[in-house]
């Protein structure tokens, strides 16, 4: 498989960018068509949040940036690569179905509220070859919520930083830079209309979990928000090196899930 280092950033993006968009200029209301029967489905996580999580008619953090993150970066999938890329689709935990995804997302985890029962389906989803991306949470005290839950999960596997050499970093895309992936919110106009990042919550670290095995089967965007970046791929106030970083890694997560 011929891999796509850094200078093919700028590319990306534009593509990127030219596939989200023609679709909104030809007219089209409704979202672009997936199959109902593909080889990869983005598998989106549903879950209950913590006790006053919540935001009154908020109908849940699991669904933050859904459908149009998920849509998005699906058509870069399509565009980008031949993995044959079906409709999205989201299901708790607790559903049998979960087995028939190796790739599973799950933003928000800062607020998560898994029972016992979602932690041992967890635990052997992992276990049995699936793949779980974290995404959007910020600050110690989301960290401590997710890391509090994956001591359920995995209690004996330590949470490590992800390395240069790592085989996930060169599965697909050589990816070398970790720039910031900030959610929209972060973003500021700056003098001469420069867009700046500005969060309070410490610099973005990818990290892991593996298996016992030594198979990656977590893998951690903290203190960032990849899942803006696939949504907002064709607003020109979001950078496009940002956008370019956020699918390179979401397609290199993709592709590492399929082969190991």
């Amino acid at each position: 498989m011929a891999k796509a280092g850094p200078r093919f950033a700028a590319g990306l993006a534009i593509a990127l960018a030219a596939a989200v968009f023609l679709t909104r200029a030809r007219g089209q209301q409704r979202p672009p068509e997936f199959a109902v029967k593909a080889e990869f489905h983005f598998l989106r996580l549903e879950y209950v949040d913590l006790p006053n999580a919540g935001r009154g008619f908020f109908r849940g953090w699991w669904r933050q940036d859904w459908p149009e993150a998920d849509v998005h970066f699906a058509q870069g999938v399509r565009r980008l690569t031949r993995i044959d890329i079906g409709e999205g689709r989201h299901v708790p935990l607790t559903d049998d179905r979960i087995y028939s995804y190796p790739w599973a997302y799950a933003t928000q985890v800062g607020y998560w509220d898994l029972s016992d029962a979602e932690i041992r389906r967890l635990r052997d989803y992992l276990l049995r070859g699936g793949f779980l991306v974290v995404d959007d949470f910020w600050g110690e005290q989301e960290w401590r919520v997710f890391q509090n839950s994956m001591r359920r999960v995995f209690g004996e596997q330590p949470i490590t930083d992800i390395g240069e050499d790592d085989p996930l970093m060169h599965i697909l895309f050589d990816i070398e830079e970790r720039t910031q992936v900030p959610g929209l919110r972060h973003l500021r106009r700056g003098s001469g209309g420069r867009i700046l990042v500005q969060t309070h919550a410490g610099p973005p670290q990818w990290r892991a979990i593996h298996d016992p095995k030594g198979r990656m089967v977590v893998a951690i965007n903290y203190n960032m928000d990849v899942g803006d970046a696939w949504e907002h791929a064709d607003m020109p106030e979001y950078p496009m090196e940002m956008t370019a970083l956020a699918y390179r890694f979401g397609i290199n997560y993709i592709i590492y899930a399929m082969t190991h």
